[in-house]
């Protein structure tokens, strides 16, 4: 008999979200890995769907004062060409929302995720897992210090340098970006009405994200040389980039923190359920952060795992590790191909890719049906949501 029904190797937002829906519907569930310690001052847009979840599991509450709500989101044509998309703006009024969504941050949300998960009874393991097996009837976890653990089936969510994945032999498909990301945190002089910005330059969308008070977040996607490069300039010098970039938008930029960056890559693996174990997050699939889609695709998957899990005679078959795949499969497949293209029409140096782009935008911006269409895709995926979320 296994000791577990679950167990769930990763211990970010994605991870804990799926213990805390196993926990709270009584499912007998472990979560391995070394506990992140609650002082990531990176924040994440996270939309419609993934608040409802979030008030599902009951830890909305403790978080709402601290998140600033996502009003409208803008795209603006900043690339310089013959031929510009009109500035799109969209408004959470036109699919009858208070807010598409909110800006979350994450030294706020893990610790709640964490606290939630640890009230319902989840059994917590502060090891890194570094290996699993998988056997007709359960999968063995073993971690760094040699502990055994079985259960029916096992969430892979530690991330996309995945060694569980590795593991278990699922195919990966990647593919390495010439450009990089920087993210970062600043303050401004004027409101930002809680507008997100998603300028499309040349070389990578650059954008502000709102925060509490005069204060946004920012993702900037460019060449490598022009990333490591800022990341070399002073604050005051940094400063006044962002402020060139953005164009004014936020008035006089100051105090900007936490200058990190990232190698830009896009992945998916295949299939994303196998031999007793569901892939969830980066483990599964990993996009360029346009649109903030990144740990929204991410908790859909937490969700869609635990509708399977929840009541299941065998949580780990081979008929549910199939149903998640083809559940996950069409939205996975859809984000990337969706937030590729536009990211690789930036890129191109085509002027056909960017008349295309700029068509599409118009079209979208002119025509209502196109319109309404595009921005609840952008929100939804093309399926059911899962139970927590609708």
């Amino acid at each position: 008999m296994a000791d577990f029904t679950a167990i769930i190797s990763g211990a970010g937002p994605a991870g804990l979200a799926a213990a805390i829906l196993l926990a709270q519907e009584g499912v007998k569930t472990a979560l391995v890995s070394p506990m992140p310690k609650g002082d990531d001052p990176r924040t994440t847009a996270l939309m419609d769907p993934a608040i409802r979840l979030f008030r599902y599991i009951h830890i909305w509450d403790a978080l709402a004062d601290h998140c600033a709500p996502l009003k409208e989101l803008h795209l603006v044509d900043d690339m310089g060409g013959y031929v510009s998309a009109p500035h799109l703006a969209f408004k959470c009024e036109e699919l009858e929302l208070d807010a598409f969504g909110y800006n979350v941050p994450l030294a706020l949300l893990v610790p709640a995720l964490q606290a939630r998960a640890a009230a319902l009874g989840v059994h917590f393991i502060n090891e890194k897992a570094i290996d699993a097996v998988s056997a007709s009837d359960h999968i063995t976890l073993k971690t760094e210090s040699g502990l055994s653990l079985s259960a029916q089936v096992l969430l892979i969510a530690d991330g996309a340098n995945s060694m569980l994945r590795q593991k278990l032999g699922f195919a990966v498909e990647v593919k390495h970006l010439d450009q990089m990301a920087l993210v970062a945190m600043f303050d401004h002089s004027g409101p930002h009405y809680n507008v997100s910005t998603e300028f499309h330059k040349p070389d990578g969308p650059f954008t502000t994200v709102p925060m509490s008070g005069n204060r946004s977040s920012l993702v900037w996607m460019a060449k490598p040389a022009k990333i490591e490069a800022l990341m070399t300039l002073t604050d005051k010098v940094f400063a006044t980039e962002i402020q060139l970039e953005s164009h004014g938008l936020l008035g006089k930029i100051s105090n900007p923190t936490l200058r990190k960056s990232f190698a830009m890559k896009t992945q998916s693996a295949y299939p994303l359920g196998k031999a007793r174990a569901l892939l969830i997050g980066e483990a599964g699939h990993q996009l360029t952060p346009i649109g903030a889609q990144g740990l929204n695709l991410s908790l859909r998957d937490a969700g869609v795992a635990a509708d399977l899990i929840i009541g299941a005679e065998d949580a780990g078959s081979d008929a549910i590790c199939a149903d998640f795949d083809k559940q996950r499969r069409v939205e996975v497949t859809g984000r990337l191909a969706a937030t590729g293209f536009l990211n690789s029409s930036l890129m191109s140096g085509f002027e056909a890719m960017h008349l295309a782009r700029a068509a599409g935008l118009a079209a979208i911006a002119l025509v209502p049906p196109l319109r309404k269409e595009a921005l609840s895709k952008g929100l939804y995926p093309p399926g059911p949501l899962p139970f927590a979320m609708r």
